[in-house]
């Protein structure tokens, strides 16, 4: 009677035992890391890629959204990334340049016409071929195309000083990303470069160790850069996407129909960051302007000029990627 208890109770354990390994298995949850306030614009477009993929994947994948650098700064996000304790980073795909520099180029001022052919260029062999070293040598990819997901949809600097002309950049204290070509592009445009992290710029510009940042328009509101910086200038420095920086192995894990899940929630938050960003742009621009705002375009004519020259240099002293310019100028064109 005891041994019938003993296997009866040895069978119903592991029968539970089997039960847990199959829900888990079925219920996974990735961790997906953003520097963005959840009720950005951003913001909202990360958690509809959340909600979709637990959708579509009828609740088999989760996705758990930490905003706001919750996880820590890029670097520490980038090397939970290539570890797999982060599964999805949502942020621009050029700080992949970590693992293959070329793709710093992906951000190259004031050297493209127009977004389409941006968009071209980020869609030729070169800059794919810049990808797929990076997921070879670190494990991270690009989810789908990347440039699927706006950010922008353009750039403006914000600043405390009132900023009408090319001139006016020079000398002028600018907070920049830690990224050496971008430091350098604005040295040679003439500003003072400090490189900050990008939630401390607010704190920076207030505190008198900045007086200016360069911004998608559709966040200078959300992160209340105009509250100590009232000029905005638009000067579409270059184009940009919100890159889903992904580790490789985590993606592969999955069943055929999450990663479909997953491909498709990516597509239709990317759709939903067109409606978005420049609706949310718009009325944003009419709120902060009631509130005493400058709004200015700039001639990017002599930013142009000067950068073509940067760019000339730069391939003299084969510092530029081999075939770059010739990419660009091919793509400059659709045809």
């Amino acid at each position: 009677m005891g041994f019938w208890r003993l296997t009866k109770n040895l069978g119903w354990t592991l029968a539970l035992a089997a039960g847990c390994a199959i829900a888990s298995h079925a219920d996974e949850t990735w961790r997906m890391s953003h520097k963005m306030p959840p009720d950005s614009p951003e913001g909202l477009v990360f958690q509809r890629f959340a909600d979709l993929v637990e959708e579509y994947s009828n609740g088999e994948l989760q996705v758990k959204v930490f905003p706001n650098e919750q996880l820590g700064k890029t670097n520490a996000v980038l090397e939970q990334l290539k570890m797999g304790t982060v599964h999805l980073y949502a942020e621009g795909s050029t700080y992949m340049q970590k693992w293959v520099p070329e793709i710093s180029w992906t951000s190259a001022a004031f050297l493209f016409d127009d977004r389409e052919h941006w968009v071209r260029f980020m869609n030729s062999d070169m800059v794919q071929t810049w990808y797929d070293r990076a997921a070879e040598e670190a494990g991270v990819a690009v989810l789908g195309d990347p440039t699927a997901i706006l950010r922008g949809p353009y750039r403006v600097m914000v600043t405390n000083r009132d900023v009408k002309e090319f001139e006016d950049i020079d000398g002028l204290p600018l907070r920049m990303h830690p990224n050496k070509d971008a430091v350098a592009t604005w040295t040679r445009l003439g500003a003072d470069v400090k490189t900050l992290p990008w939630t401390d710029v607010y704190a920076s510009i207030k505190s008198g160790i900045v007086s200016a940042v360069n911004s998608p328009i559709a966040l200078v509101e959300s992160m209340r850069f105009y509250e100590v910086a009232p000029f905005v200038v638009r000067h579409d420095e270059y184009y940009q996407s919100i890159g889903f920086m992904i580790n490789q192995s985590a993606y592969d894990a999955l069943t055929d129909d999450q990663k479909a899940a997953v491909d498709r929630a990516y597509s239709e938050a990317g759709e939903y960051s067109f409606e978005i960003m420049g609706s949310v742009a718009d009325e944003s621009i009419e709120r902060m302007a009631s509130k005493g705002v400058v709004f200015r375009d700039i001639d990017r004519a002599p930013f142009v000029t000067v950068m073509q020259q940067y760019y000339a240099d730069k391939e003299a002293a084969g510092e530029l990627p081999v075939g770059f310019l010739d990419e660009v100028a091919r793509t400059r064109s659709a045809n």
